[in-house]
């Protein structure tokens, strides 16, 4: 069995939750929404979550080894990802985007 590091899975994982809550309308009008307000606020704070943390772990490794193109483009896309989530969530708070 194949092991990946968890800046690896945290990649995946955000860009396959950050499809679905594009998928559910969360930048199209609010009354257009898919899924509950709550569901999507949850599913967001989860994705920035996970991309955090495979953030910190990405920063970490490439603090402990040498570094190299592949980790950078994880960091870099952990990062991003984990930007997009911050926007999405203060998107869709309820009194911020009047």
């Amino acid at each position: 069995m194949m092991k990946y590091p968890f800046y690896w899975l945290a990649l995946g994982i955000g860009l396959i939750v950050i499809f679905l809550l594009l998928q559910s309308g969360v930048l199209g009008p609010a009354d257009e929404l898919r899924l509950p307000l709550l569901t999507l606020l949850i599913v967001n704070e989860f994705g920035f979550f996970v991309c955090a943390i495979g953030l910190l772990f990405a920063v970490r490794e490439m603090k402990a080894s040498e570094p190299s193109l592949a980790k950078w483009l994880t960091l870099l896309g952990n990062g991003v990802l984990s930007l997009s989530f911050v926007l999405i969530g203060l998107r869709l708070w309820p009194g911020l985007n009047n």
